[in-house]
């Protein structure tokens, strides 16, 4: 026993290596940047460490600028050699932490800051966050409206990698092009509800092309309230409304007749609006003909905005619950267009099923980002477009309040 303990002691912790304070590995690698002689890094060009002693290597190394930006790096299996693999922002300090270990397994490290030069184009994009800062309901989509347009894909993926979307609780989510000057990013499911979204951008002083870099961008916070989904069967005639899973009222209702079919699908509360004055004229009926009309509406929640709303529609009371006779909204009693109107808010989910009428579009006429399943969603992305994923059934129909 006495031996024992003697041989252990012996192996102490004090003797290990890797007890040791790191030795200055300054020697031991050699920097492609500027070191403290005024000279400041060209940001177009990747940063190099290399360890210049044969009986040593690199073991790890942290890039980091004054924005707390973190520098994507490689390192060689042998840690003979360690490069960037992202761009460097132009106009920013950086800090390197470089960890090293000689041949006896002893650790090293050396501590490396320069500057980045200024681009030399004065060209900018700024990203536009929205919607406004607030609280929405749970179908609300993140959109990032670009100053300048970007076709070119690697471009695409400098500018997306960038955009940095923070929910908590957690998801699973994505940006997808919606065009060249606009990006939707949407969870796989909805966001939770109550949860607290922050939205940045990463992209002042980062080059996307040669004539064009990053500039600054004002964040985004916004939060979700209660999961609130009204699903309308245009065959039953009937609204019903969910709050957190539960069923909180059910709404005799009446669609779009023939030839102006109610669109299938999911939309996203646009905007309510207490009063509307409706004309045919604006979706294409011409005035004086049979369907023309012209009519005061109330309480009216616009979900799209080629002029589809959830409205009071009292002249069409007798229909409602039994027949569909609208020209494409969804018409109630006053009493219950009220309590709907009153009861929801922008970025809370409608949903059409078993209607005669076309699904709603995915972009351009509204919200119906959550019409695309969850593959063709990252189809649409610089980043995840062409990366596996398993595919279940929640990609292949759209997640419905029943199911909650």
């Amino acid at each position: 026993m006495i031996a024992l303990g003697a041989g252990v002691t012996a192996c102490g912790s004090d003797d290990h290596p890797l007890s040791a304070s790191p030795y200055d590995a300054t020697d031991q690698i050699a920097f492609n940047g500027p070191t403290g002689d005024g000279k400041k890094a060209d940001p177009d060009k990747p940063i190099e460490i290399t360890a210049e002693d044969g009986d040593g290597r690199i073991t790890d190394v942290t890039a980091k600028d004054s924005a707390g930006r973190y520098l994507a790096g490689e390192l060689s299996a042998d840690g003979g050699r360690w490069h960037s693999t992202t761009p460097l922002a132009a106009n920013a300090r950086y800090t390197v932490r470089v960890s090293t270990e000689d041949e006896d397994g002893a650790p090293g490290r050396r501590v490396l800051d320069f500057d980045t030069s200024k681009p030399l184009t004065k060209k900018r994009l700024k990203v536009t966050f929205g919607p406004k800062a607030g609280t929405y309901g749970v179908g609300q989509p993140i959109t990032a409206e670009l100053s300048r347009p970007v076709k070119d894909k690697a471009q695409r993926a400098v500018v997306e990698r960038a955009l940095k979307v923070d929910s908590m609780p957690a998801v699973d989510g994505g940006w997808h092009w919606v065009d060249d000057k606009e990006l939707h990013y949407r969870p796989k499911e909805y966001w939770p509800a109550q949860a607290t979204i922050q939205v940045r951008s990463n992209l002042d002083g980062i080059k996307i092309s040669d004539r064009l870099w990053g500039g600054t961008s004002k964040p985004l916070k916004i939060t979700t309230g209660d999961r609130v989904i009204a699903v309308t069967d245009a065959s039953s005639h009937v609204m019903t409304v969910y709050k957190n899973g539960e069923v909180i009222k059910e709404i005799p209702v009446t669609t779009g007749k023939p030839g102006f079919e109610t669109r299938n699908g999911v939309k996203v509360v646009l905007a309510k609006e207490y009063f509307v004055r409706m004309r045919g004229t604006s979706i294409g009926i011409a005035e004086g003909s049979a369907e023309s009309y012209d009519l005061p509406v109330y309480y009216a929640t616009r979900v799209t905005w080629s002029g589809e709303y959830v409205h009071a529609a009292p002249w069409s009371v007798g229909s409602q619950g039994s027949a569909n006779v609208s020209h494409g909204c969804t018409g109630m009693s006053t009493d219950n267009a009220a309590w709907f109107f009153k009861n929801v808010r922008e970025g809370d989910l409608v949903e059409v099923v078993n209607s005669d009428g076309n699904t709603m579009e995915s972009f351009g006429n509204g919200f119906g980002d959550w019409n695309l399943a969850w593959k063709n969603w990252r189809g649409g992305s610089a980043l995840l477009a062409g990366n596996p994923e398993s595919s279940g059934p929640q990609e292949q129909a759209r997640l419905r309040p029943q199911s909650v």
